[in-house]
């Protein structure tokens, strides 16, 4: 699973990113500091069954703190797109191919209205970022759409002549951009398009590329900077032209100050809370720092800074993974005493067979049953498992 932070340049991806990761990345407020893709290591948040055990976990991965487990995923952070990437304008060829992997993409947007549609300083404010989003919605249809017409005639003539699946054929072209058959089959029940692609008028081909995007990479909008002036106002407008999307006020600024206070000792902060606690003597300056981001972000907004939801949104609300931890009711430890270390996120549909596979393919050939760690009942290798399951795999 592979999350992709998109949007032009300059509206805050990279201190995103930073905030995510505590990764050294280089942030300013020019277009393109990012040239290269920055690749790393995010967290979703899942309450810990530990407490349920009265014990407390040992991650092998991650972190776990007051009973918040922090389950690690990919992130990358690409260069900035501007109009005319399709085409190859600024960094286009190389922001689109590296998009490619991703599963998901968290659009930032900076609500603020203070960077042009290049990622130029606006002194007064006065752009609107609704125009932004549209202009990554074409980009990323025009990407689809381009690699479709390159072969279509010709691909649209061989699936009918060798009455190939039409779905299966077009998840194989499409196959470098992670497409799966289900993604088209979605697409082409929802559109109803005539039987025979090679009947499709161009505008119908476009639209099915351009749905086929939304299908196999959908995207969340971070409304970055929306505790700035005009953050707010711009945020609610977002929010009611697009109504399909899913639109998250985010500050990644404050949730890094946060993250780097509470790695300096100087508070206690869990990611996502909409709190924090002071430890030590802090000079006035970072006193009033971390006091305007209790009003203007924490007290104000439902998620807080906006980061943690996203990250979570991306891989529960779109992805539809859920958390699993290999448990057993008798024994919580491995062999080494570590107390609940692994937690893995799954696709949905997961069964206990393909959970034991992905654990190790002998357990998967030896499986015999699973068993739940909370209630010790037993469950065939069909049994469907559900966020925040513990099981113990039994084989022979």
């Amino acid at each position: 699973m592979l999350i992709g932070l998109v949007g032009k340049p300059s509206v805050g991806k990279s201190t995103f990113f930073k905030a995510a990761t505590l990764a050294e990345v280089e942030i300013a407020s020019y277009p393109f500091t990012t040239i290269k893709p920055n690749h790393g290591i995010g967290y979703v948040k899942v309450e810990c069954i530990d407490k349920e055990f009265n014990a407390q976990c040992n991650p092998n991965h991650g972190f776990c703190i007051n009973h918040q487990r922090f389950v690690p995923i990919d992130l990358m952070d690409v260069a900035g797109l501007v109009k005319g990437a399709s085409e190859g304008k600024g960094l286009g060829n190389q922001f689109l191919d590296d998009l490619r992997g991703a599963d998901v993409f968290i659009h930032i947007v900076d609500v603020s209205g203070t960077t042009d549609s290049e990622g130029k300083q606006v002194l007064d404010a006065s752009y609107n970022p609704l125009n932004d989003i549209e202009l990554l919605e074409d980009e990323l249809n025009k990407w689809f759409c381009n690699i479709l017409m390159k072969v279509w005639k010709t691909f649209a003539r061989t699936t009918e002549m060798s009455k190939a699946k039409f779905s299966e054929a077009v998840a194989k072209q499409f196959s470098g951009l992670k497409v799966k058959e289900d993604n088209v089959k979605d697409v082409l029940l929802r559109m109803n398009l005539p039987e025979k692609p090679t009947s499709w008028s161009e505008q119908q081909t476009i639209n099915f590329a351009a749905e086929l995007r939304k299908e196999s990479k959908p995207m969340i909008i971070a409304a970055n900077k929306v505790d700035m002036e005009n953050g707010e106002k711009n945020y609610k407008l977002i929010k009611e032209k697009y109504k399909d999307y899913l639109v998250i006020p985010c500050s990644a600024d404050s949730e890094l100050a946060l993250r780097q206070a509470a790695k300096a000792g100087m508070i206690e902060y869990i990611p996502g809370d909409r709190d924090f606690k002071i430890l030590k003597e802090l000079n006035e300056k970072q006193k009033s720092a971390l006091e305007k981001i209790k009003q203007n972000v924490l007290n104000k907004f439902e998620y807080g800074t906006g980061v943690q939801q996203v990250l979570n949104s991306a891989v529960f609300d779109f992805l539809k993974y859920i958390a699993i931890f290999p448990a057993s009711a008798n024994k919580l430890g491995d062999s080494k005493g570590n107390i609940l270390p692994d937690c893995f996120l799954m696709p949905p549909g997961t069964t206990a067979l393909d959970f034991a596979y992905y654990l190790h393919t002998d357990f998967g050939k030896n499986f015999i049953k699973a068993i739940d760690a909370r209630t010790k009942m037993a469950w065939g290798k069909e049994h469907k498992l559900k966020n925040r399951d513990g099981l113990e795999i039994v084989t022979r």
